[in-house]
């Protein structure tokens, strides 16, 4: 049997779902597999608006369901058969579906969701191997996004497709504060385009995750870079007790940061600036005050600090709270001790 890594069946994104005789939409991550899914039928409602849609639980199947629902209706309309949770399937569909698959019904479209483990392996196998023209299956990888990078590069996705700019820190943000799930964040982002449109700033993010982090996160990155190291601290230490995650507090940190280093020893008008730099006149005076009184040296150190100290919130440092709370000191005094 072939494995996943050498399917001779094309292996799509879910941004690159399409109608094929047959659809393996495999792995864990749900809310890509169901956008992948809704693509699909989109595809196939838009191309015949009288397409046959049915809906069929694999775990419940009785034999010579599959082939009752593929077989040609009076009028011939196209079908999208969608087969849920084939990681659960009966030995009845198991047996059907490859059966299926020696001579799949003309103008149908099977969608198997397979979201993981070793039960239907041998379907999965079948389907992979399959010489792809003959079939005309693909299978769209819908793998869990785990890493900062991965999803951060799903949130610029979305933006994209909506149409959306925003700064890279901003997203950042974003994606720090929405962190329990992609359909929380891919909701965030949809609702943020349509209440601030599609040219967004810092700002907006800060406006949208205000309530989502309880403000904690901005209020200590606010008296920080004012070099109020005393409320800063309070203000820390009180999000911390009420369950404030400290990642979104680094993130808003780190937002302000990074528009201190882009104005640092820049000349010129705040409209000037802001159309240099990709930012909002407001942000550039904001970021102007609060570069006053730092050393061209402390600011790059604290650029370093900032990736320490999220490797050390991440796993690396027993007490990721001390580590949050010595870079908010270094950024109040300012770099100096």
């Amino acid at each position: 049997m072939a494995a996943a890594g050498r399917a001779k069946i094309a292996q799509l994104g879910y941004d690159e779902a399409r109608p094929a005789a047959v659809v393996l939409i495999s792995g864990p991550e749900q809310f890509l597999a169901d956008r992948a899914a809704r693509s699909i039928r989109e595809a196939l409602r838009t191309a015949d608006p009288s397409i046959e849609i049915h809906d069929v639980d694999a775990s419940g199947y009785t034999a010579g369901e599959l082939f009752t629902i593929a077989s040609p209706s009076l009028f011939a309309e196209p079908r999208l058969i969608r087969v849920e949770s084939v990681e659960k399937a009966s030995d009845a569909f198991i047996e059907d579906a490859k059966r299926y698959l020696d001579q799949p019904a003309e103008d149908t479209t099977v969608v198997l969701r397979h979201s993981g483990g070793q039960r239907g392996k041998g379907l999965l196998d079948a389907v992979r191997g399959a010489p792809g023209q003959s079939l005309g299956a693909v299978e769209i990888v819908c793998a869990e996004l785990k890493k900062d990078a991965e999803r951060l590069g799903f949130a610029q996705a979305e933006f994209r497709r909506l149409g959306a700019q925003i700064p890279a820190g901003a997203v950042r943000a974003l994606v720090a504060a929405y962190g329990s799930g992609l359909g929380e964040l891919a909701g965030a982002i949809e609702q943020l385009v349509s209440d601030r449109g599609t040219r967004l700033s810092d700002e907006d993010v800060v406006r949208a995750t205000e309530g989502r982090v309880e403000a904690g996160a901005f209020k200590v990155a606010d008296a920080a870079t004012a070099g109020n190291a005393s409320e800063a601290l309070v203000l820390l230490r009180q999000a911390l007790l009420t369950g404030t995650d400290p990642i979104p507090m680094l993130a808003a940190l780190n937002m302000k940061v990074r528009a201190m280093a882009r104005v640092y020893g820049a000349q010129g008008s705040s409209g000037q600036l802001a159309k240099e730099f990709g930012m909002a006149p407001w942000q550039v005076d904001r970021a102007m005050r609060e570069i006053r009184g730092w050393r061209e040296a402390d600011l790059a150190r604290a650029i370093d600090l900032a990736a320490e100290t999220e490797w050390l919130l991440k796993g690396g440092s027993r007490d990721p709270e001390y580590a949050l709370e010595r870079y908010v000191l270094f950024i109040a005094r300012r770099g100096r001790a």
